[in-house]
């Protein structure tokens, strides 16, 4: 059987979600060789064995830290080279995205984005998008090269396959012209003690009918409750009231999680493009006619203040 690379999203060897989902999607098309770049492969080599990595390339040297992804890409190039995939799978995150185009125009192939599910085909793997804000369904290959594809996060249950995972050092010579935007300084974010916002389950999403900062809590109160990520529409963050980093939308983060819930947003088609494929939507807003109506699989008529609050009680309470 071929053999897939996946690039393998981490902190310091943690292995994050998003990857043991792309393990998953890969077993059915090949047989997933993991790409661990950075430190701590030892500690991810068992649970990217655990998921079905028969092999795991590691590769550690301090340009992945000191530079852009530029040198990343170079040891993932290195790694196509050694395998000779069917494909190569990243997680559809900013950096993820960035290292997949160059990697595609490097080996001369196509490239496919923000898959949200990928299958066999008679002719290469077949990839699964939700587009023009999920009015339509698009079935997709790569007709020349090897196959890059981005997964958004959410998009398959990570599921356990114990594999060989044999580790094995990968030969990385980082070029002179791979170095050309050196990293400074980091700041390190605030831990709010919620989940990643494009890794989370469940994410609950305030817009300009939350009317101010000082009534975000309302948002996060329910959004606690149910172990949940915070979201916001560009509104609400244009105005000041909750953090860019927590934007949802075409200009912001893209979320896919199972549970996707819109307090106080009309529904602009810039937000829908963040959100469009989220496996269940529910909004609550006072105005009948409100755009997001169009788009969710449950929807609730009226004033956020008194609905949020009583929503987040019940859950409390079956929960408690």
């Amino acid at each position: 059987m071929a053999e897939v690379l996946v690039y393998v999203d981490h902190v310091d060897g943690a292995v994050r979600k998003p990857t043991l989902e792309l393990l998953t999607l890969a077993r059915r098309i090949g047989e997933p060789v993991a790409v661990h770049l950075g430190a701590g492969a030892d500690t991810a080599a068992s649970v990217l064995a655990e998921h079905g990595a028969v092999k795991i390339l590691t590769a550690d040297a301090p340009e992945f830290a000191e530079y852009l992804v530029a040198p990343k890409v170079d040891a993932l190039q290195a790694a196509y080279d050694a395998v000779s995939p069917a494909a190569v799978l990243l997680p559809s995150s900013a950096e993820g995205k960035e290292i997949a185009a160059r990697l595609a125009v490097r080996i001369g192939s196509g490239i496919i984005t923000d898959a949200v599910d990928l299958e066999a085909g008679d002719e290469g793997p077949v990839a699964t998008q939700s587009v023009f804000a999920a009015s339509f369904t698009t079935k997709s290959r790569v007709s020349k090269g090897t196959p890059v594809i981005t997964v958004k996060p959410n998009s398959a249950a990570p599921e356990a396959a114990p594999a060989a995972g044999a580790v094995e050092q990968l030969a990385v010579t980082i070029a002179e012209s791979s170095k050309g935007t050196k990293i400074v300084s980091r700041t390190p974010r605030e831990s709010t003690g919620r989940p990643e916002l494009t890794e989370a389950a469940i994410v609950v999403s305030g817009g300009r009918g939350v009317n101010g900062a000082e009534n975000f809590p309302v948002i996060e109160a329910l959004a606690d409750s149910l172990g949940a990520a915070v979201g916001a529409s560009r509104a609400a963050v244009d105005a000041g009231w909750y953090p860019h980093t927590n934007q949802v939308g075409q200009t912001g983060k893209s979320v896919s999680p199972q549970l996707y819930i819109a307090a106080g947003i009309s529904g602009a088609i810039q937000h829908r493009a963040g959100m469009q494929t989220s496996k269940t939507i529910v909004a609550i807003n006072k105005d009948a006619e409100a755009p997001i109506f169009d788009l969710v699989d449950y929807g609730v008529v009226g004033d956020l203040f008194d609905v949020v609050p009583s929503l987040t009680e019940e859950v409390k309470t079956r929960k408690g």
